[in-house]
């Protein structure tokens, strides 16, 4: 059902918790959103739905609307593809199944890039594990955040502009599925799957059309164009591809906490793309605060 427009406010679609790598738990992030004027927040962790409980009791205390989601790892011919999946039925067995793997394989190559970065600093994976949150799923930045405690760089930024650089020779692929196939899977668990980022400088380069439409064929439902990270002539493109092929676009913060300069709130979301989201949704319904 679409969310009630009374309570409908700003809508930020893209935030990440300490169940990943934010720096505050599900409630408090909710409360923040709240602060921030925000009126519907997406929760979307990174390859997990386990901070979704948590969310689900802050939100309508604090009134404000939740749409729980997930980012979801994917990669296309080495090139990492983020995928914001809203709505979808967390039981759904086969996205259980591959969410799992994701990140089995995210905290075996974590361990394994400090092993790679022990060669040449003071770092431990104990060190790691001590910016961690239990059940957290873990990745780079928590190994970022280890590296500033033990004063190898100055914060999480740094360290991934030089330690955890992919040319700093410590860093290896993760595994992560085709982004089609992803696509398939949020579909089927009867989520919605947007594209996070998908024209941001640091990666060089864009997705190809001819995989954008692949994408479309497959189910996919819109691209985030208002982020901080994409280029201005990557926005350009993107219009383009969202008239060609139909496709919504949103804005989002891609908020962290204090693991990132992004602020609640700073880029977000039409009503009427939030309510185009719902309506698609078939896996899970919104909170909505009363």
């Amino acid at each position: 059902m679409p969310l009630q427009s009374s309570l409908r406010g700003p809508a930020d679609l893209h935030t990440h918790s300490s169940i990943s790598d934010g720096t505050e738990t599900p409630g408090e992030l909710v409360r923040a959103a709240a602060v921030a004027g925000l009126g519907t927040v997406a929760l979307t962790d990174h390859d997990t739905t386990a901070g979704w409980p948590e969310a689900m009791v802050a939100a309508p205390e604090v009134g404000v609307n939740l749409i729980p989601g997930m980012e979801l790892s994917t990669r296309h011919n080495g090139m990492s593809v983020h995928m914001l999946a809203y709505l979808f039925d967390p039981s759904n067995p086969a996205l259980l199944a591959e969410t799992e793997r994701i990140r089995v394989a995210r905290k075996t190559r974590a361990a394994e890039i400090v092993e790679n970065i022990r060669a040449d600093y003071d770092l431990t994976w104990e060190d790691v594990l001590a910016q961690t949150t239990p059940g957290a799923s873990i990745g780079r930045p928590h190994i970022a955040d280890a590296l500033v405690a033990r004063g190898h760089s100055t914060d999480r930024s740094a360290a991934f502009e030089t330690i955890l650089h992919p040319r700093s020779g410590y860093i290896i692929p993760l595994y992560a599925p085709d982004p089609i196939v992803a696509i398939q899977m949020i579909r089927e668990a009867g989520g919605v799957p947007v594209i996070a980022h998908p024209a941001t400088g640091t990666r060089g380069r864009l997705i190809p059309e001819d995989v954008v439409a692949e994408m479309v064929e497959a189910g996919l439902f819109g691209m985030e164009i208002d982020h901080r990270e994409n280029t201005p002539e990557g926005k350009s493109w993107l219009r383009a591809l969202a008239a060609r092929y139909n496709l919504v676009l949103t804005g989002s913060s891609d908020y962290h906490g204090a693991g990132k300069p992004n602020r609640l709130g700073e880029n977000t979301t039409p009503s009427a793309v939030v309510d185009a989201i719902v309506a698609e949704a078939t896996g899970f319904a919104p909170i909505i605060a009363d």
